[in-house]
């Protein structure tokens, strides 16, 4: 049993995936120098800062006690240290609160204090102030200084997290679209590519990688339209000078006496026939691939097309138009309703209209295994199981009907349809652009509750 077939694999875009790949990069770099920043800066600077303060404290708490009581030495002193280092040492020893147990630089501070006196020192709170109670073998004084906070990596975290972010998403938002733009140009120009000749050719700028990857592609496509343009042209000119042998073959039958073999003379006719229809298609199909496209009302065209025994239905707007290939698409249709009514004996229509046009051929007969739906599309391919032999036809029908598609920027495709039988659906984009949102003849088509036959 063959594997069954994988679309696409779905991916986000480039730009999308710099940045993720970036911002990941980014919050790594982020956590280390946070860790770093902690570890070599603010932690050695938070302990040189708390054990200045404490050195600071107790130098001037000592130098108090040593000037003399009965003179205005302390008080000019105080004076000097609240002046010169935002010190207030205070002799009147006040009850107050403790200060908050849990910031790590008042520990740290405290712990310096101790370690400098030799006894236990409280911090305590008050009038917006730290206190540090100390008690020194001469007196007990209390000295307020501003309180210090020390720095909270989460903040530093959150700056460089913000900024680190803002950073990588403008930088690699300039640089990527530098990328990413030559890039879905080039998407589109080889999804709207048929091989038809008039291609806009790719801007042939940028980094030198992207000048390569256009000028390649431009390369490329001049030739495969030469290549096709040629084909389609040679193509045209023997099938149309086979016309004139078949005509002297046909005349020289008509010639022969009456006492030659009859099944032979019909045998022959019926050779002709098939060598005359496989030259019919393959001149339509040359004329079709280099047809113009114009702009008309498509809801009044496809009824113009269909015969009075076909089953129509029309979905959605009912006044939108098209460009397309009016010839092309006649023999698209003309081959894929041929071909549902030579080997279902039925065929009806379904118009569906939104975003784009997709036209469902719709029959009821045995369907078409899946494992084949690609292979039908070959020239002379014929299901042995289920389409019989002596159907007739040349074999190029569905073949001309892809190249034909191929050629205007239409998609076809074959399903299961609903209840039995096979949908061939071909949709046309209302402009022939790059479009990733799902096109309706990507959307199965439900069971009608109503066909219209058109009159």
């Amino acid at each position: 049993m063959p594997a069954r077939e994988r679309g696409p694999r779905r991916t986000g875009s480039l730009l999308a995936r710099t940045n993720f790949v970036l911002g990941w990069s980014a919050v790594a770099i982020a956590v280390t120098a946070i860790t770093a920043t902690d570890f070599f800066v603010i932690s050695p600077m938070t302990e040189r800062s708390a054990d200045d303060e404490a050195g600071l404290i107790v130098l001037s708490a000592q130098t108090w006690v040593e000037l003399p009581g009965n003179t205005d030495a302390r008080p000019a002193f105080e004076f000097e240290m609240a002046r010169m280092h935002d010190l207030i040492i205070s002799s009147d020893i006040r009850d107050l609160p403790l200060a908050d147990p849990d910031n790590d630089f008042y520990e740290l501070l405290r712990t310096r204090l101790t370690e400098r006196l030799g006894a236990p020192v409280r911090l305590l709170e008050g009038d917006d102030l730290l206190w540090a109670d100390i008690q020194l073998p001469a007196a007990r004084l209390q000295v307020g200084f501003s309180p210090q906070r020390d720095v909270d990596p989460l903040y530093v975290a959150l700056i460089i997290g913000v900024l680190g972010a803002v950073i990588v998403i403008g930088t690699s938002y300039f640089i990527v679209r530098r990328i990413a733009r030559p890039l879905e140009e080039t998407a589109t120009a080889v999804e709207a590519f048929r091989g038809a000749e008039g291609f806009a050719p790719l801007p042939e700028k940028g980094p030198r990688e992207l000048v390569t990857l256009a000028a390649s592609f431009n390369r490329m496509a001049r030739e495969i339209s030469e290549l096709l343009a040629n084909r389609t042209t040679l193509l045209a000119g023997i099938s149309h000078d086979l016309r004139t042998p078949l005509a002297r073959m046909r005349l020289a039958l008509e010639l022969l006496p009456e006492n030659v073999d009859t099944k032979l003379v019909q045998r022959m006719e019926n050779n002709l026939e098939r060598m005359d229809e496989l030259i019919g298609d393959t001149l339509r199909f040359a004329r079709g691939a280099g047809e113009v496209p114009q702009e008309l009302p498509l809801k009044p065209f496809i009824e113009s097309l269909l015969d009075e025994d076909v089953p129509f239905e029309w979905r959605g707007d009912e006044n939108v138009r098209v460009s397309i290939a009016t010839g092309a698409f006649e023999r698209v249709m003309a081959n894929l309703i041929a071909n549902a009514q030579q080997h279902a004996g039925d065929a009806r229509v379904i118009v569906v209209a939104g975003s784009g046009v997709a036209i469902h051929v719709i029959d009821q007969g045995p369907g078409i295994p899946r494992q084949h739906r690609e292979r039908v599309f070959q020239p002379f391919f014929r299901l042995d199981a289920s389409r019989s032999q002596e159907t007739g036809g040349s074999g190029l029908g569905l073949a001309i009907t892809r190249q034909l598609c191929q050629a205007h920027g239409w998609r076809i495709s074959l399903r299961d349809a609903p209840g039995g039988g096979t949908d061939a659906c071909v949709s046309i984009p209302l402009s022939i652009q790059t479009d990733t949102k799902k096109s309706p003849a990507e959307t199965p088509l439900k069971q009608p509750s109503k066909i219209i036959v058109s009159s």
